[in-house]
């Protein structure tokens, strides 16, 4: 069993930064796959960013250069650093673990970047 808790949402003027955190409970190892998914009003959930086990990132384009996925499996941590906001930034942001074939959500964080 995984239970995954974020922080760190807020509201933040266009350009600025924000720092979203998820805390793991489980064992850290026997998850392949980390990511960070927003859903904004109206829209469909979607992908943010992912690590692997092995550290291998992947960014969806809206975010490359912005954003940067990175895990301490020492702290059973994973985050989600972003940098130079965007109004469109603005959504639900939800931390995803996929541990022995079977996905695991967090409750949600609210961002939101005024312009």
């Amino acid at each position: 069993q995984v239970q995954l808790v974020e922080s760190g949402g807020g509201l933040v003027q266009a350009g600025g930064s924000l720092r979203l955190s998820c805390a793991v409970s489980g064992n850290m190892f026997s998850i392949s796959l980390l990511g960070w998914y927003r859903q904004a009003p109206g829209k469909q959930r979607e992908l943010v960013a992912l690590i692997s086990s092995g550290g291998t990132t992947n960014y969806a384009d809206s975010v490359k250069g912005r954003f940067t996925i990175s895990r301490d499996n020492t702290k059973n941590m994973v985050y989600l650093q972003m940098n130079s906001l965007k109004p469109e930034d603005t959504a639900v942001y939800y931390c995803h673990a996929l541990s022995r074939l079977r996905g695991y959500w967090g409750q949600g964080t609210q961002v939101t970047v005024s312009s």
